[in-house]
Order: C-alpha cells, then sequence, then structure tokens
C-alpha cells in the first residue's frame, strides 16, 4: 500500500518517493527545523534512512508519512503523518499511532501545520478503527502543543526518551469525530 493523495484549501499531501530526498535531507539539517526534534541536524545517511522508513510504514502498516506541498506550486513544505516507532521512551508510549509533523522554515507560522494535521487526522478518522492516537513534543515547542490541541489532544504524560523530557499528548477518537 502506497499513502493516498489528501487536498486541503491549501496543500497537497502525497506519498514519499526517493524523488524526495534532496527535499529531506534539506529539512531535517536545517538548525531551525530540528531544534525541538533531537536539537541535532540530520545527515544525509540520517535522511535516506528515514525517507526509506516513512516509505516502508505504508508497505508494513497501511499508514504512514506524507510529503506536505503547496497545491499551487508545488513546493516542498514538510512532512506529517502517524508512524509506530517502537520508541524506547520510559515509561513506554501505548502502542497506538503516533502522529507527527515538520515544516520547513519557510512555511512555518503560516497555519499549515493545522491545516496539514487536520487533514490527516479527518482521513484517519474515517479510514481506521484507531481508538486513540499520541503525539510526543519537547516541553519547550508550544507551537506544535497549540497544533495538537487543536485536533483534540490532550496532555496525558510525561517521559524520557534519550535522556530527554518530553510531554505525551493522547487524542480519543469520539463518536463525535
Amino acid at each position: 500500500m502506497t499513502a493516498p493523495t489528501l487536498w486541503t484549501e491549501r496543500l497537497i499531501l502525497r506519498p514519499h518517493g526517493v524523488q524526495d530526498f534532496d527535499d529531506v535531507a534539506a529539512l531535517w539539517a536545517d538548525p531551525v527545523v530540528v531544534k525541538y526534534i533531537g536539537g541535532t541536524p540530520n545527515s544525509p545517511e540520517q535522511s535516506w534512512a528515514r525517507l526509506l522508513r516513512y516509505m516502508g510504514h505504508w508497505q508494513a502498516l497501511g499508514y504512514g508519512y506524507w510529503v506536505v506541498c503547496d497545491r499551487d506550486s508545488g513546493a516542498f513544505l514538510g512532512e506529517v503523518g502517524f508512524a509506530n516507532y517502537r520508541r524506547a521512551v520510559a515509561p513506554p508510549l501505548p502502542d497506538v499511532p503516533e502522529a507527527g509533523w515538520v515544516l520547513a522554515t519557510q512555511a512555518h507560522g503560516r497555519g499549515i501545520a493545522s491545516e496539514a494535521v487536520a487533514c490527516i487526522h479527518n482521513w484517519a478518522d474515517q479510514t481506521q478503527d484507531w481508538a486513540q492516537t499520541v503525539a510526543i513534543f519537547a516541553p519547550e515547542h508550544a507551537a506544535s502543543q497549540q497544533v495538537a490541541a487543536k485536533q483534540g489532544y490532550q496532555t496525558s504524560g510525561e517521559a524520557t526518551y534519550f535522556g530527554d523530557r518530553i510531554l505525551i499528548m493522547s487524542r480519543q477518537k469520539t463518536a463525535a469525530l
């Protein structure tokens, strides 16, 4: 299975392909982008492994990440989706899909994350039988926590990941969704 293509007013969410490598590598090498996501820019090798992992999620699990593109220009704006990374988090995360998003600096502050994250949750609510999803954040990453809250995520705990404290937010699917 590959990711379905989704559209919003301003965005196209499409499957990743090897042609996205340069954009993925540039995104994850940007110190501003990774400030709250581990803090260290990724090497091209790490970005290649990430790209393959994104593509493999769809094959193995039937869900994963999308490339976020500007609907008018086609420009690469970032990535958004769901994953099961089997993270070594203490205490462990529940075994449910983990939502995540990362945007290129030119997309920051424009409501792109909120639009893309709403789109993927709409897709999930319509096509998946997930009772719950989670998202994790650096406690200082208020902007992404606000994006999550707009989709019904609430703080559900704290944990440690690679020695860093993280905030866990959970979203329960309700009949109203």
